[in-house]
């Protein structure tokens, strides 16, 4: 299987296009485990590309072995992208992708992306609140931003299994200090483990949104600003929401605060 655009196939045509892509040079951003993620050039335009070598069998089997579902290829991140692209989440642009090999172990896959430039984390952009909070409106705008997206994937059977906020990207192209809180753009990345199936598994809900909660617990939320989250990720009543799904969130608070702990080896400081 390879996808990719007709000008770089005839750019490549006398050499295996497979061969061309794994040999192309740029930087480098994280290599492991048979996976290789880097930066690239081409016809003066920047990529993202992730490479998958083949995870052999010992990675396979201990992933197995502690009940997780292995990554074995780029497949899963380019499926992601398509899905999420047919639900309006934004997310990177599909450039190409290829996968080559049978053997589980052993299998050859990429994906190609186009780089999203202007853009930051929410993990850096809200790194300050704490000490110089945003204005009431755009922190009401990113609540609800990341709220939406987080029912929408969950509504449709996806989960992301990375769900942080350093993989939202907020667009920052006109400037910092100056974004519309009505005309926010927020991409979801990393969706290199995501699980898309008909219905997810309450543990899934529970991981997902805990991991977000810990990840934003050091950027001067509020109560009022959690419970804004949960009347929009739930679409209902806010009185409705604690009532009817109390356990859900007593589970989420304590699965942040256990991430929280075996990250920082102190307690945060807990709002719900």
């Amino acid at each position: 299987m390879l996808v990719l655009p007709k000008a770089w196939i005839e750019r490549w045509h006398v050499q295996d296009t497979f061969d061309r892509l794994f040999a192309i040079d740029g930087r480098v951003y994280r290599e492991q485990d048979g996976r290789k993620t880097l930066r690239f050039t081409l016809n003066d335009k920047n990529y993202f590309a992730k490479f998958h070598h083949g995870v052999g069998w010992k990675r396979i089997l201990r992933d197995l072995l502690q009940l997780r579902l292995p990554v074995i290829s780029a497949e899963t991140e380019w499926r992601a992208i398509q899905r999420l692209e047919q639900l309006g989440i934004r997310t990177m642009h599909l450039v190409g992708y290829g996968k080559r090999g049978w053997n589980p172990a052993r299998l050859q896959s990429f994906v190609i992306m186009e780089e999203l430039a202007n853009t930051v984390s929410l993990e850096d952009f809200c790194r300050d609140w704490p000490t110089s909070p945003p204005s009431y409106a755009l922190k009401r705008a990113l609540i609800t931003e990341v709220a939406k997206i987080a029912r929408t994937l969950h509504k449709h059977g996806i989960n992301h299994r990375d769900f942080y906020i350093c993989h939202f990207l907020l667009d920052i192209s006109a400037g910092p200090e100056t974004i519309d809180p009505r005309h926010l753009s927020l991409y979801l990345i990393d969706l290199h483990r995501m699980q898309i199936r008909r219905r997810i598994p309450r543990r899934w809900r529970v991981k997902d949104i805990g991991s977000l909660y810990f990840s934003s617990m050091d950027i001067g939320l509020t109560k009022r600003d959690l419970l804004r989250f949960i009347r929009v990720y739930r679409n209902k009543p806010l009185r409705a929401c604690l009532d009817e799904h109390k356990p859900f969130w007593w589970q989420v608070k304590r699965r942040a605060v256990a991430l929280y702990r075996e990250f920082f080896q102190k307690d945060p400081t807990i709002l719900l």
